[in-house]
């Protein structure tokens, strides 16, 4: 079926628009200008852009500024989107114009388009409702996009914690459920002290936790936004009060205590408050890649590996090798882990980029926030469902492990001093004897005395001084 089109006319002249369509010629425009990565606008991006429209409006009716029945028709456009209608239509490729507005003149379009046909009007003809005078009233691009990618931030933020929680939680319940499992404790990926499985699942738990901490700690900075500093930070053409009235109507739209920054100009140049954000998202991906290659490690195997976990079997690990299985739940968590520290490099250098009054790296920096913040969600989610629910622990072979390691030469330094107990390791490496043998055969401590001691060791640390 052939697509008809419609004829719109904006300030460069005419141009096609799909006939159907809600969004209007400058939208059309910038489709054909950006046939980039084929990705569209973010549905939380979408949402918050929209009730910046919303406020705006609510404002402008209030002031005097904008007609009660064309502001109402606005709003109930805005409820629309809000709730999920019509994304479809915000159809602009992530990598558009600076500072965004492309995307900024889509949304305007879409509502004022909404906002005529339900007051008996047509698409594309914006009368009574036009997408700049009426749906952009004392807003600008510049205003609206970065307060918009802060909305759409927050909105994600708790989404991303109670991921982290979820996956501090199962390892908190391995943690518990692992307490006395005695294993060798490994540093330099060497034999070490004895310790237990459990405190190292409780470690990886403590430091999630401390990493939402740290997320949730860029909350009161996202709240500041610099709506109503119009084109650069000054409120041109705002309403008397629209700044402070604005924030307040987000801030019940949103749930999140949204309030006016100090300084409007600022928020406009700088994007310190996202890259905060993402560098706390930075130090989180880091410590799961870590954690990750920990589990890789501790499952390695079955045969010439550590072997001390199984990770649960959850597809099949070879197309050439039968039977075999991989570590795939971490090794995807690892990938998306590099990915996001790809994309937090990303927004440091687009941080850096903006000049004077605006950054106009906003479009493609939010992408990068955005799409940082839901694939580490959804990765974590998935391994925390897939991989640490049914994990297993031999813990048989945690137990051989320790009694074989060379680090149980340390229980001796209170007892014998290092330089002994160092002579007992050196001859457990060059024999193969296990240590715990060693001991008993010079009389230092019996065999299952020896073995009390190591138990001891790993689960508080505590060794009598002899």
């Amino acid at each position: 079926m052939t697509q008809k089109f419609r004829t719109e006319k904006d300030s460069l002249g005419t141009y096609s628009v799909p006939e159907n369509a809600w969004y209007g010629i400058q939208t059309a425009r910038a489709v054909d200008n950006f046939p980039i990565s084929g990705r569209r606008a973010d549905a939380d991006f979408i949402v918050a852009h929209t009730r910046i429209k919303r406020a705006a409006a609510v404002v402008n009716r209030d002031a005097g500024w904008l007609d009660a029945k064309v502001t109402g028709a606005i709003v109930d456009a805005c409820d629309r989107l809000i709730a999920g209608e019509h994304h479809d239509q915000f159809v602009i490729d992530r990598f558009q114009a600076g500072a965004g507005t492309s995307h900024n003149m889509n949304t305007n379009e879409v509502l004022a388009n909404l906002a005529n046909v339900a007051l008996g009007g047509k698409r594309g003809e914006y009368k009574p409702v036009h997408p700049n005078d009426h749906v952009n009233m004392g807003q600008s691009t510049n205003d609206t996009i970065p307060t918009a990618i802060r909305l759409a931030a927050l909105a994600k933020l708790p989404r991303l914690l109670d991921a982290l929680h979820v996956m501090a939680s199962e390892f908190e319940t391995l943690g518990e459920r692992e307490a006395r499992t005695v294993k060798s404790g490994r540093t330099h990926l060497q034999d070490a002290v004895p310790t237990t499985l459990g405190r190292e699942f409780l470690a990886y738990a403590w430091i999630l936790r401390r990493c939402a901490q740290s997320l949730r700690a860029t909350q009161p900075l996202l709240c500041e936004i610099g709506l109503g500093g119009s084109a650069v930070g000054t409120g041109l053409n705002t309403a008397p009060g629209y700044t402070e009235r604005a924030a307040t109507l987000l801030a019940a739209l949103t749930g999140e205590p949204i309030r006016a920054a100090g300084d409007m100009a600022a928020q406009m140049q700088s994007m310190h408050d996202l890259q905060q954000l993402s560098n706390a998202i930075r130090a989180t991906a880091l410590e799961l890649t870590r954690i990750a290659n920990d589990l890789r490690l501790l499952a390695s195997g079955p045969r010439t590996g550590l072997a001390e976990i199984e990770l649960p079997p959850v597809q099949p690990g070879s197309s050439i090798m039968p039977g075999k299985v991989n570590p795939v739940m971490c090794e995807m968590l690892n990938q998306v882990c590099h990915q996001v520290l790809g994309q937090d490099h990303a927004i440091a250098m687009m941080t850096q980029a903006g000049q004077l009054e605006l950054n106009v790296m906003m479009p493609a920096l939010g992408s990068a926030l955005f799409d940082a913040m839901d694939w580490l969600t959804n990765a974590i989610n998935a391994v925390a469902k897939r991989a640490l629910k049914e994990l297993r622990v031999d813990r048989d072979r945690c137990r051989d492990y320790a009694h074989a390691s060379v680090g149980l030469a340390t229980l001796l330094n209170l007892s014998i001093g290092y330089a002994a107990a160092a002579e007992v390791a050196k001859e457990s490496i060059r024999t193969g004897r296990p240590v715990r043998e060693l001991v008993a055969e010079k009389g230092l401590l019996q065999a299952d005395e020896f073995d009390r001691l190591v138990e001891r060791a790993a689960i508080d640390g505590n060794i009598p001084r002899r």
